[in-house]
């Protein structure tokens, strides 16, 4: 009976404080809606409604506050969900990824923005990138590289060429599980999933599905769709897509790396400002003399800027000729970056820098 008393006690408890937070988010939505008011006033355009910036610096000092016993990635995905319901306020933003519905992109599209987007599922990175560059998506989120596979080549390709500019990253720990209609490997046949997820599971699919044939196909989502269709197939994908298609998991987490994860970049029409914990991507091409890639790297060096990647990719302009892809620590208008990027660009042969923003918060 005392351990029923306590136990309610508790729970009026947890009433009062579920009272308190409602009346509180109320209070934080009214903010944000005289922002959204005082930002129309001065005539500003509502596409600059998203501040990378701002939302990185809250999402970190609410983790570096947090007293527990919720883990930081908790109290990280809840003030990611407040941030995003109070921005639909002034209005929803438009996200384009690379779909169907039930995608690994949708799943950062909703860890990097929350459920108050409106997503916007197109058939390939290339359309993402139009889609934002015409104005009918705010902004687009695309993959970009892969733990365990590397870089996405298209994604390399598109930055060279877009007038948009990197805001904003979200990296997204990859679990692949087996889905389909019924709960046992007996049967299968065909496993569909995207390439990269093949790849990502071979060691497991050699062990438990040796005689099944592999087919990759446009995404894990398609790959869940067909397995829907098919009796004798399965899926390789995410749960997003087992939900989207009413699929069971036959097995979770059966990825061969336990750290697959993949990184995502933002672009739009518009920089981020910086935070103290940014990023700076670039691309740039060595010109045709001994030591010119030495020679490009070592203002980086001179200036302290320290180096977190460097990815060669031909650059189709002329046989061995290759741009590099270069990510840093620091924004650009940090004084070091600032400095560094002009000597850069003073030996390349050609230079475009992408943009700086926020490294990804959690």
């Amino acid at each position: 009976m005392a351990n029923g008393d306590e136990m309610a006690r508790r729970r009026e408890a947890i009433d009062r404080i579920d009272d308190e937070i409602l009346r509180l988010l109320s209070k934080r939505g009214a903010e944000a809606s005289e922002i959204g008011r005082i930002k129309v006033g001065q005539g500003e355009s509502d596409a600059h409604a998203y501040r990378p910036e701002r939302e990185a610096a809250v999402l970190r000092r609410m983790q570096e506050g947090n007293p527990g016993p919720l883990p930081d990635s908790a109290v990280a995905a809840v003030f990611r969900a407040v941030m995003s319901a109070c921005l639909a306020l002034e209005r929803p933003l438009r996200l384009a990824y690379l779909g169907p519905a039930g995608t690994f992109s949708e799943a950062a599209a909703i860890k990097g923005f929350g459920e108050s987007a409106q997503l916007l599922p197109v058939a390939s990175i290339d359309e993402a990138f139009r889609e934002a560059e015409a104005g009918a998506a705010d902004y687009a989120i695309v993959p970009v590289e892969n733990s365990t596979e590397g870089t996405i080549g298209r994604t390399l390709d598109l930055l060279l060429t877009t007038p948009l500019s990197i805001c904003g990253e979200v990296v997204l720990r990859i679990h692949q599980n087996l889905l389909r209609k019924g709960k046992s490997l007996q049967g299968i046949h065909r496993v569909y999933s995207h390439a990269q997820s093949l790849a990502q599971c071979t060691q497991w699919l050699a062990q438990h599905l040796p005689g099944a044939e592999r087919i990759p196909v446009a995404s894990n989502a398609e790959a869940a769709r067909l397995a829907a269709e098919h009796p004798a197939a399965c899926a390789i994908a995410g749960e997003l897509a087992a939900t989207r298609y009413q699929l069971d998991t036959v097995a979770s987490n059966i990825e061969d790396d336990p750290n697959n994860t993949t990184r995502f970049l933002v672009v739009g029409a518009h920089d981020a400002g910086p935070t103290g914990e940014d990023k700076t991507s670039f691309a740039m091409s060595a010109r045709n003399r001994p030591g010119a890639v030495h020679e490009l790297l070592a203002p980086l060096a001179e200036y302290g800027v320290s180096m977190s990647k460097l990815e060669s990719r031909p650059s189709k302009a002329g046989l061995w000729e290759y741009f590099f892809f270069v990510d840093i620590e620091g924004h650009r208008d940090d004084p070091r970056v600032a400095a560094a990027l002009a000597a850069v660009a003073q030996r390349a042969a050609t230079m475009k820098v992408f943009g700086s923003y926020p490294v990804a918060p959690f």
